[in-house]
């Protein structure tokens, strides 16, 4: 308590000097923004300084997160994902599903691309690859806008891995999670179907005679050529590049690690809690409420916390957790607001399409649950199930989840790529007829 009352004295006189310094602070709002600032940085700092073993222990933490689950899980999809743009697949997979892309979302066939990698890996390869998409001028603007909308979201790896086996120890709740949030991903990016106005984004949706195959087949021959790297040094680039957003997010992680420990050590976490009982008097266990709190900072810390509140329903832990997933939390979104950072991309509309997910998802997951697993989950946490020869724990098993993972998506978004290529071309056809 004595140090917490230190540094309260400590940011109170630090205020008073710098009000002194500058007499107009009181009226320039953008001041006072850097002053705060300031202020927090300090904060934190003083707070390492107090609080060593605390911090050094979550910044281990946040490491063994990243380096057990982040890296073997996303290191695949991104090295992948940058091979498979340079050799032209995106523009080819643009081709084939732009009759469904368009219609659905408003953007076009290549949107297709970074939806998968979202869906199948997570938090923030999708948002990362529509960055990519931006800077290297294949989208534009507002397809980019309306992309990020709902190419940012969770992957199974993390719901049903993390989440239903290693947190609830329920593998049933994996499912409900996932459908929730992939639903809630799919409701905002019609939402933001009109958002803005692209000219020329249907030029590849021709209802009139077009072999689909045969553009396909150019568009990927053309990027190829325009990207004119080697395979060597496309293998090259693509490494150096996934290691340095992979260690972009490690970085964030750990800083986030430490800043959930620190806000629990100082007890602002209980404060907030007990301000929203006292905003909200409603009948919620308080725990929940800490664990929704750390959850939207850090996603993975709050549903640590939620699914230890037993003394809320159970229900009540699976919509708070849906609604987490949803919105990813400020470790997530400064990471990929940081790969937004590069574009012309609103980071103010990608933030304001992550509130509406985490509200959305928290409606479906209730609805679900309600209508079809009320009966199918059971609402007690199994102690027999063991977590040692699971993938969540092994950071090679880890490594294959997340490799088949891409592969079989790969495989999926060709089939369907080339089965709606062949739909559309004997629809050409038989209109010619």
């Amino acid at each position: 308590m004595s140090n917490y009352i230190i540094l309260f004295f400590s940011i109170c006189i630090l205020i008073f000097f710098i009000s002194i310094i500058n007499k107009k602070i009181v009226n320039r709002f953008k001041n006072i923004k850097t002053y705060l600032l300031v202020i927090l940085v300090l904060f934190l700092v003083s707070c390492l300084i107090i609080y060593p073993n605390n911090t050094i222990n979550a910044a281990l933490n946040g490491f063994r997160t990243w380096s057990n689950i982040i890296l073997p899980s996303l290191m695949p999809f991104f090295i992948g994902a940058e091979v498979l743009i340079g050799l032209g697949v995106v523009n080819f997979f643009g081709v084939l599903l732009e009759p469904i892309m368009y219609p659905l979302f408003g953007v076009s066939g290549k949107g297709s691309f970074p939806f998968v990698m979202s869906i199948s890996s997570g938090y923030p390869v999708g948002v990362t690859l529509v960055s990519k998409l931006r800077n290297e001028n294949i989208i534009d603007k507002i397809e980019a806008q309306r992309l990020v909308s709902f190419c940012s979201t969770s992957g199974p790896l993390f719901m049903i891995g993390a989440v239903s086996i290693g947190m609830f120890r329920n593998p049933a709740i994996g499912t409900l999670l996932a459908s929730s949030h992939y639903l809630g991903a799919i409701t905002v990016g019609f939402l933001f179907k009109n958002y803005g106005k692209i000219e020329n984004l249907n030029n590849g949706y021709s209802k009139g005679r077009i072999n689909y195959f045969r553009k396909a087949l150019y568009s990927l021959v053309q990027a190829r050529k325009k990207d004119g790297r080697n395979i060597s040094m496309l293998m090259s680039d693509s490494i150096r590049s996934s290691f340095e957003s992979m260690f972009m997010i490690g970085g964030f992680i750990i800083i986030y690690s430490v800043i959930i420990e620190i806000l629990m050590v100082t007890k602002f976490i209980n404060f907030f809690s007990s301000l929203f009982m006292v905003i909200f008097p409603v009948d919620i266990d308080i725990e929940l409420i800490k664990g929704f709190i750390s959850g939207l900072l850090e996603v993975t810390n709050g549903c640590k916390l939620i699914s230890k509140a037993n003394g809320s329903s159970f229900i009540s832990q699976l919509c708070a957790v849906s609604f987490l997933i949803g919105w990813s939390g400020l470790s997530i979104h400064s990471q990929a607001i940081s790969a937004i950072g590069t574009t012309d991309i609103n980071p103010k509309l990608y933030l304001l399409a992550k509130g509406l997910h985490a509200f959305i998802s928290f409606i479906y997951s209730y609805i679900l649950y309600k209508l079809f697993f009320k009966s199918i989950v059971v609402s007690f946490i199994t102690e027999n199930y063991s977590l040692q020869n699971s993938f969540v724990d092994n950071w090679l098993n880890t490594f294959k989840f997340s490799l088949g993972i891409e592969l079989v998506m790969i495989v999926v978004t060709t089939v369907t790529a080339l089965f709606i290529g062949a739909l559309y071309n004997i629809k050409t056809i038989l209109n010619d007829k």
